[in-house]
């Protein structure tokens, strides 16, 4: 599955969630060796796929905000905006 596939298929709390499980069933030992090592693969790619969901929200948000100008964030105030009277 190329990484495009693969990251369409599932969702960021899909992966996120099934990586949880994966991390979950090595900590609780019991499987083999090539079970272990399977598991191991699949959370690598888990993680590898969350890292790739995260790094393009930044980039959406990274550019959301430049597109505004950075105005408004975080609470500040526009300069041209007059404050309440009650403030």
């Amino acid at each position: 599955m190329t990484e495009t596939e693969d990251r369409s298929a599932l969702g960021y709390e899909q992966a996120r969630d099934e990586l949880i499980q994966v991390v979950r069933r090595l900590e609780a030992g019991g499987a083999t060796l090539e079970e272990s090592l399977a598991l191991w693969e699949r959370g690598e790619e888990l993680a590898r796929l969350c890292r790739q969901w995260l790094e393009g929200a930044r980039e959406r948000l990274d550019a959301a905000l430049a597109e505004e100008g950075g105005e408004g964030f975080e609470g500040e105030e526009d300069e041209d905006e007059e404050p309440d009277e009650d403030e």
